[in-house]
């Protein structure tokens, strides 16, 4: 069985759109912005539990950042602006990629999930959000989602 791995990081390079409430948004996300972003949320309880460290890891590698990028990023993450001064439009966004990526390798482990809705918690959703959108969120970034219904349904979850 040969496993192919998506160049996510061209994915991630490009411009993607959703239309909230019949506006278009548009976000870009580069590897190593996207990875502090989800370091500084592991990090927004004051601590990068073992496991979220782990899973951190596991992105960065594929997608092609160094074990030694990645420790200097845990250590001194970049600042970014406030969780509370994100829109939800941005909050969505993050929560979109994070549960592709945990889907990007075709497996998807429990650590994964929890991982994924402790941070969806910190963004300010329910933690169901993530099984409600992984339904519709695929692993191969060619196959686009619905992202109006995405939304919809993401809304809902919102604390």
């Amino acid at each position: 069985m040969y496993k192919i791995r998506v160049n996510f990081i061209k994915f991630l390079n490009d411009y993607h759109k959703i239309a909230p409430q019949n506006q278009l948004y548009t976000m870009t996300f580069d590897k190593k912005s996207e990875l502090n972003i989800l370091i500084n949320l592991a990090a927004s309880d004051n601590k990068i539990e073992e496991k979220e460290a782990k899973l951190i890891h596991t992105i960065a590698k594929a997608n092609g950042i160094s074990k030694e990028e990645v420790e200097t990023m845990i250590k001194s993450p970049k600042a970014i602006h406030s969780l509370s001064g994100m829109t939800q439009e941005e909050k969505f966004e993050h929560l979109y990629y994070l549960i592709q990526l945990m889907k990007m390798d075709g497996q998807v482990f429990r650590s994964e999930i929890v991982f994924c809705e402790q941070v969806a918690e910190k963004l300010g959703f329910k933690k169901g959000v993530v099984s409600e959108l992984s339904a519709h969120i695929y692993s191969d970034p060619s196959i686009t989602s619905d992202r109006d219904l995405l939304w919809k349904k993401a809304t809902k979850f919102f604390k």
